[in-house]
């Protein structure tokens, strides 16, 4: 689509901006995977900058769906189109909200720190932006990333936005005329990386984050000035040399999680958690502001991370990600896209699972009450677990379907994939249980099913309203116990419910109690049910654990 070139910046031009990078980024993103050695050498940095891109361009999208025509005689809804401010919170926040990866999150923070100049207050009623505003809000840019970032480090993105920064300020003219000397700047500093830092000058690659800065950068060139510009394939070229004084960052091994989770909480609390965070792990980085952050970590122990945040505010969308064990951090010299050979992914229904299930060696997708895990979501997580076999475990029977529409798009990609069909995290528990990776694959998912299958499940939940369930008429506020899905007990309270519920899933034998409390359970509920085991159910032996904010007050398991 060829663009009409503008000497200013206004909504049309940002919901431009966001197509034409969105559709970059998809034309990049296996040349970008490929290139990705540092700080981790997963493969999946242009996979994590179109989807945050996307994340942001369905937000500004959104915003102009308020001005559409509403009818053939094309009455619009509003007056005019969008404000530029308005199209620019919502590039940031949408980039915020959906940001993946490390790169992912600097990017949101880039661009969060261009919508805090162009659409401040005291301008938000500004039509447009010339080349000066322009040039403030790349050099805002590149500090907030710069103060996001725990332990910045030379030869990334932050390098690239650095010398974009520098370039535009000194540029005289319209934005169209700053954007281009933005990208120069930019992609000459690309080009460099290498001999900044060893690792990449030894892969023989420019930063896989910056390529994907310059690109965002092109598109931002395209949309102002209708022109596109030269895209450079940078693997392997002859600027890409090792350079003997070029610093080492990081080295073999590093932490063994990624944690990524969105964060509600004011400032002071933000500020602690980086301070807690930064001691567990590396590559912190924390964006946002204004109440809503995404955080980003590397770390041995997840489940710590993910308690940190809760001690800070309140998580969301968590994303547990454990380095397969034939990644390596920055310092190991294997092939940046070698992969492991089996993973997991499961779907968790709370934090303090999600810390569990990561510990066990899985890759995490957190499923909030109300808010299941779409296909895409799913698919991206199997290709974050990178490894040629993935079982997955949906725990929950309502998304058996989205989980197999996430299996076929791996399968399509080159990716093994077996969907085991559990139905609660309890049986995902079992199945992880005997979960090894040294068994063939067929012989490894049958191990895992039948122990899923060999297990009962029940969740302890209050009901919010009147309804007709199959153990008769419950009221807003009964205590329902449901075994294998189906209410099977009405109660006037917790305990008393768990109790029945228990007996009930005994009668019929049991070895193993599972039991996972969820926060808003009474602290006693374990302590009660385990003596109840105890007393009366000999040889059977009972294991607790703290599932967070998961919806039910308790599950349980029997093996």
């Amino acid at each position: 689509m060829a663009q009409v070139p503008q000497t200013f910046l206004d909504a049309l031009a940002v919901r431009s901006w966001c197509a034409l990078a969105l559709r970059a980024l998809g034309l990049a993103r296996e040349e970008i995977d490929a290139i990705n050695v540092y700080p981790v050498a997963d493969g999946d940095t242009g996979t994590n900058l179109y989807l945050t891109v996307e994340s942001a361009a369905t937000a500004v999208e959104a915003v102009f769906a308020g001005y559409e025509p509403d009818d053939a005689a094309g009455t619009a809804r509003g007056a005019h189109g969008p404000a530029l401010a308005d199209a620019l919170r919502a590039m940031a926040h949408g980039a915020l909200i959906g940001a993946r990866g490390n790169s992912g999150t600097i990017l949101a923070q880039l661009l969060r720190g261009m919508a805090q100049v162009l659409a401040d207050p005291g301008t938000s009623d500004a039509p447009h932006a010339d080349g000066d505003a322009l040039r403030l809000a790349l050099r805002r840019a590149a500090d907030a990333a710069r103060e996001a970032v725990a332990h910045p480090v030379e030869g990334t993105v932050l390098t690239v936005a650095s010398a974009a920064a520098d370039a535009a300020d000194g540029a005289e003219g319209d934005c169209g005329t700053v954007a281009l000397a933005a990208y120069e700047g930019a992609r000459a500093a690309l080009a460099a990386t290498p001999r900044q830092l060893a690792v990449l000058g030894r892969a023989g690659v420019v930063d896989a984050g910056g390529r994907g800065l310059v690109t965002v950068l092109s598109a931002l060139v395209e949309a102002l000035t209708g022109e596109a510009v030269p895209e450079e394939t940078y693997a392997g070229s002859a600027e890409a040399e090792s350079c003997p004084e070029a610093p080492e960052h990081a080295g073999e091994g590093g932490p063994a999680y990624e944690v990524i989770y969105l964060l509600e909480a004011d400032d002071t609390a933000v500020a602690r958690l980086r301070e807690r965070l930064d001691a567990l792990g590396d590559s912190l980085v924390v964006v946002g502001g204004d109440g809503l952050w995404n955080v980003h970590v590397h770390v041995d122990d997840a489940g710590a991370a993910v308690e940190a945040g809760i001690e800070a505010g309140r998580p969301y969308r968590v994303r547990i990600t454990h380095f397969a064990a034939d990644d390596v951090h920055a310092g190991g010299e294997r092939p940046p896209r070698e992969r492991a050979q089996r993973a997991v992914v499961a779907v968790v229904p709370g934090e303090g699972l999600a810390g569990l299930y990561a510990e066990a060696g899985a890759t995490t997708v957190l499923a909030r009450p109300g808010e299941p895990p779409a296909s895409g979501e799913l698919a991206q997580a199997l290709r974050r677990a990178h490894a040629r076999e993935v079982v997955l475990l949906p725990n929950d029977a309502e998304l058996r379907h989205t989980a197999a529409v996430a299996a076929e798009q791996a399968r399509a990609e080159g990716v093994r994939v077996a969907l085991i069909p559990t139905r609660s995290a309890v049986q995902g528990i079992a199945a992880l249980a005997v979960h090894a990776p040294n068994r063939r694959f067929d012989e490894d998912v049958v191990q895992m099913t039948s122990a899923a299958g060999a297990t009962r499940y029940a969740e302890v939940l209050v009901a919010e309203r009147q309804s007709w369930t199959t153990a008769g008429i419950c009221q807003a506020g009964d205590v329902l116990g449901l075994i294998d899905g189906d209410v099977a007990v009405i109660g006037p309270d917790l305990i008393g419910t768990a109790e029945t519920v228990l007996d009930r899933m005994l009668q019929a034998g049991g070895e193993l109690v599972t039991l996972v409390v969820g926060d808003d359970a009474p602290e006693t509920v374990a302590d009660r049910l385990e003596a109840r085991v105890r007393e009366s159910y000999l040889a059977v032996d009972t294991v607790v654990y703290r599932g967070g904010r998961q919806g039910a007050l308790l599950l349980i398991g029997v093996e």
